[in-house]
């Protein structure tokens, strides 16, 4: 009787994935391995989703998810908040709007080369607009991604997009100043580690370097927070918000 709760009772716990990639980024290679081929199926429909077709294995499109997919297993750092599968997805689908991007410029020059001189700028317009177009859904299906996966990390510390609205500094001098005590919690690494590690603000260290109050930097605690989640993640619309409201 004894054994057989022992083996109902002490199974092994699984591995998470985030401790895999960590396992991964010490330098174990069966385990890379292993990684790739098991989430194969998820980079392809990565892929597949932003494509908008079925891929298949000789895809150039499946290579790049894979180099992305590597990427993402050598630069995830779980102090920065968020699972690895979000950021890996984020990554994918960046890498791929690079290379459609890339590609989609050469073979319009490849064609227009053939085009008949009288029907070349009529066709070039169309392309071009018919290109813009398509970089604007692109960007606005990336924003959006980099939205869901900020929102996700800021309920890791509890905090929601209507408390930013309702908690953020009125006035444009005191949003900057907590931006400017953001900039300084994340260029330190003790500070950034402990942010992300308790989920709360080093507020005695940041008040000895921030030369404000201890008041002013709890009064603005979930703001603050916020701009460090976006300072020290790979959010590349996001941070161009923060980019608007410094002075030039």
């Amino acid at each position: 009787m004894k054994s057989m709760f022992s083996i109902l009772f002490s199974l092994k716990k699984e591995r998470t994935i985030e401790q895999t990639v960590h396992e991964i980024q010490q330098g174990n290679k069966i385990l890379h391995n292993q990684l790739i081929q098991q989430y194969k199926p998820f980079i392809a429909k990565t892929v597949s989703n932003v494509c908008k077709r079925f891929i298949h294995e000789g895809d150039d499109e499946l290579s790049i998810g894979l180099i992305a997919f590597n990427e993402a297993i050598e630069k995830y750092a779980p102090h920065k908040g968020g699972s690895f599968i979000s950021f890996a997805e984020l990554l994918i689908k960046r890498r791929l709007i690079d290379y459609i991007r890339k590609e989609a410029k050469e073979k319009n020059i490849i064609l227009h080369t053939n085009e008949d001189e009288e029907n070349l700028a009529q066709t070039y317009l169309d392309t071009k607009l018919s290109m813009d177009e398509f970089y604007k859904q692109v960007e606005q299906e990336h924003r959006r991604e980099e939205i869901i996966h900020y929102q996700q990390v800021l309920k890791e510390f509890g905090i929601h997009f209507h408390d930013l609205i309702e908690q953020s500094p009125k006035h444009k001098d005191a949003r900057i100043n907590a931006i400017n005590v953001a900039k300084l919690l994340v260029e330190d690494e003790e500070m950034l580690e402990w942010l992300f590690r308790k989920k709360q603000l080093p507020i005695k260290q940041l008040q000895n370097i921030a030369e404000v109050s201890r008041k002013t930097i709890e009064r603005n605690r979930k703001y603050i927070i916020a701009v460090a989640i976006i300072l020290a993640g790979d959010y590349v619309y996001l941070k161009d918000y923060i980019k608007g409201v410094l002075p030039s």
